[in-house]
């Protein structure tokens, strides 16, 4: 879940013209300094509680094996086909525009990523997660709980069948919303190998006023995190389709976020 419970009274004071002229000052010293960078911001001012979401002092070096001993391990046999279609786990149909995401996890030579583990996790239609934490007064569908997971095949690929989340309320600042987005984790091998991202869908009016999206600060690596709509994946009187690739390694690799949890 990405909604933050901010610890300042005074967090979501600002405005959202403040926030987006912090925003733009950011980014003007970044393009004025001439260099790249594609992962996110441990601080970043306009989202007000990144201070507070990474670690402050040295981490302590765990032993992975040992770790390891008492973690789950997946398979394909821990992991049913039907957990792909989050349109499915109940009773009825869930409500909002269905949609079929898919695309292929490669490393950075452009090879597949086999049997990977990929697990995601959204809001509904209204913008509302299944969670006690989220009480905006947005309803909830006991159709959809807006969680699901699958394994990559062969070839890389991963397709998931969902309902497309709608923006939602935070309280960084006055009249903060959050894109549309959808909560992506990938398990390697071992426990300890887990990566997590978002993923956004085109042309979202709120991209320029979210800081969790402005705290990656070069375009070119906030767009490797944005779907492409795709007719050919799109189903005739069914659902929209929409197509994301996910790079692991490499100087193309998606935004992940970091070990220290942002952003989220």
């Amino acid at each position: 879940m990405t909604r933050i419970l901010n610890t300042d009274p005074d967090s979501a004071s600002a405005s959202q013209a403040g926030i987006t002229k912090e925003i733009a000052a950011i980014e003007s010293a970044y393009q004025q300094a001439g260099i790249e960078e594609t992962q996110p911001r441990l601080d970043y001012a306009p989202y007000r509680s990144s201070l507070l979401r990474h670690p402050t002092r040295e981490l302590q070096h765990a032993d992975p094996e040992t770790l390891e001993l008492w973690s789950p391990v997946f398979g394909a046999r821990d992991v049913d086909k039907l957990e792909s279609d989050l349109t499915i786990q109940h009773n009825g149909e869930p409500i909002g525009e269905r949609a079929l995401v898919t695309g292929r996890i490669v490393d950075g030579e452009g090879r597949p990523v086999r049997s990977q583990l990929v697990e995601i996790w959204q809001a509904n239609a209204a913008g509302r997660y299944v969670h006690k934490r989220d009480q905006h007064p947005a309803p909830l569908d006991p159709n959809f709980t807006g969680v699901g997971r699958c394994l990559t095949d062969d070839d890389g690929w991963y397709k998931f069948t969902t309902i497309k989340p709608g923006p939602y309320p935070w309280k960084n600042h006055h009249n903060a919303w959050r894109p549309a987005h959808i909560h992506f984790s990938l398990f390697g091998t071992e426990f300890t190998q887990r990566m997590i991202t978002q993923m956004y869908f085109p042309g979202d009016p709120l991209f320029a006023l979210d800081p969790i999206y402005q705290s990656i600060t070069d375009q070119k690596a906030r767009d490797r995190l944005v779907a492409s709509y795709d007719h050919d994946v799109t189903t005739h009187e069914w659902c929209t389709g929409y197509r994301w690739d996910i790079v692991l390694t490499g100087s193309d690799r998606t935004t992940f976020e970091n070990a220290e949890g942002e952003p989220r």
